[in-house]
């Protein structure tokens, strides 16, 4: 009875264990992490100078996070301005409350901003997907030995 009882609690805690890990893996796997990772991987062209309606706006507070359409101002190698893409096609311009001047000079490295911080601690980062690299050529692979 002992072992009956033993095994079962031991599935369970197995089982449970298995959901949790699944569950924390789905948790980082948000939208600016995908994107992320894509530029880590594969790199970005320099963003010039000038407007671009072709961004994605990211809040991240925790591990949630949420990716909006929008466009942005870019000068001296700097976002300025950004503002989210509304249902209608008009753009509403993101107004924070920052902590410690993080919207100053914000640099864009490898296709993303550098990370804004607002007083609530919300993360904002600036994605330029235009500006990705082409994924590389997968190696072609060698033909297998024919039986002749």
């Amino acid at each position: 009875m002992k072992k009956i009882f033993l095994v079962t609690a031991l599935t369970c805690l197995i089982t449970a264990g298995s959901f949790a890990q699944k569950k924390a893996e789905a948790a980082e796997l948000n939208c600016f992490n995908k994107w992320s990772v894509k530029f880590e991987e594969r790199g970005a062209e320099e963003v010039k100078d000038g407007p671009y309606t072709d961004v994605i706006i990211t809040f991240r507070q925790g591990s949630k996070a949420d990716c909006y359409s929008g466009k942005a101002d870019v000068k001296d190698g700097k976002l300025l301005n950004f503002y989210i893409t509304l249902d209608d096609g008009s753009y509403d311009k993101v107004l924070k409350v920052w902590k410690n001047n993080s919207e100053k000079d914000v640099e864009i490295i490898n296709g993303i901003s550098r990370t804004m911080i607002t007083v609530h601690s919300e993360l904002i980062n600036v994605i330029w997907p235009n500006k990705l690299k082409p994924k590389k050529a997968a190696p072609k692979r060698a033909p297998e030995p024919a039986d002749d």
